[in-house]
């Protein structure tokens, strides 16, 4: 495994993050203990979780399923860097969603009660809240690092704006502000390019990519297009309307002798902005041999092969649309 700096903190990283959304809808609890515990022997420090994850509202049951693992010991909670987010509606109650100080709060009190831990190392808000101003999400996550219930904030889902927007307010606050952004970023979705990726290089904010292979689509989708998710009828769309696509892409990833999903993480690893995709296996053969995206490197003659597959939006803007 290799490690990077998570934004412009000090805080080592390791360049892959394990996603741990499938962690009770889809895989089992044991499994799920299997699944943490082999992925810190490869060298994962990473883990990211959120209080909605489980999909049963107000539950937290991945968070639940992570704190009863830490609560196993062997220094499972001091080996991990732990990633959770707010925001997502946990109750039906009027201030049950959003980054109201209040939410906050309770969000982060309760996530810190299912997870088993005095704090969250790095705390996410899962999406902009455009009606609450900065001033106040600010004093809400100043207030939490105060008390030592989190140390590093982050956002996911913002755009470029917001995040600059955030981190300046911040700065005139004297607090550190967002350190990182978890966006979608793969080779099918390259829209972050235009602004945020741009922002986040200049503020020194580390992107964490979700869904680096599309959903199995950058995983050899036409190879396994009869199994698991592949199967289902969105997916068969999707590959239909990229069949030309993952044909290219397929036929390069053979050509350079590796496997596509391998490709995916690689080409995202390239980018120095990125500090780790999350993976998010479902199974232990999922996780298994994922560390082989550390070691391709790409050719400038590579690189313009996958831009042409996959073209972004033109690189970052004005210039991407303009002179």
């Amino acid at each position: 495994m290799e490690y990077t700096r998570l934004g412009r903190t000090g805080l080592k990283v390791s360049r892959l993050c394990l996603g741990t959304m499938n962690f009770g809808p889809l895989t089992s609890e044991q499994d799920s203990f299997a699944i943490m515990d082999k992925a810190l022997d490869l060298g994962f420090n990473f883990y990211d979780t959120a209080d909605v994850y489980g999909w049963k509202q107000g539950e937290g049951i991945t968070e639940q399923i992570i704190g009863r693992w830490f609560a196993q010991g062997g220094a499972r909670r001091e080996k991990v860097v732990l990633a959770t987010k707010c925001y997502n509606k946990m109750s039906e109650w009027p201030n049950g969603r959003g980054l109201s100080a209040l939410h906050i709060k309770q969000a982060c009190e309760a996530s810190l009660r299912r997870l088993k831990t005095d704090h969250i190392d790095l705390y996410q808000m899962h999406h902009i809240d455009r009606e609450t101003p900065w001033e106040e999400i600010w004093q809400a996550m100043e207030q939490l690092v105060r008390e030592g219930k989190i140390i590093y904030a982050g956002s996911s889902n913002f755009a470029g704006w917001h995040i600059t927007q955030a981190n300046y307010i911040a700065m005139h606050r004297n607090f550190i502000g967002l350190v990182s952004e978890q966006s979608l970023y793969n080779l099918n979705a390259r829209m972050i390019e235009l602004e945020v990726i741009p922002a986040c290089k200049a503020l020194g904010v580390g992107i964490i990519p979700w869904s680096p292979l599309a959903g199995g689509l950058l995983g050899g989708a036409l190879q396994k297009a009869t199994e698991g998710r592949r199967a289902n009828e969105n997916m068969q769309k999707a590959i239909e309307k990229n069949r030309a696509k993952l044909e290219a892409y397929e036929s390069f990833c053979r050509d350079i002798n590796e496997q596509p999903a391998d490709v995916a993480l690689a080409w995202l690893l390239h980018n120095p902005v990125v500090t780790a995709p999350i993976i998010g296996p479902r199974t232990m053969d999922q996780l298994n041999g994922c560390l082989q995206a550390l070691e391709i490197k790409f050719s400038s003659e590579q690189l313009q092969k996958l831009d042409e597959i996959w073209p972004g939006p033109g690189g970052a803007a004005p210039e991407a649309y303009a002179w």
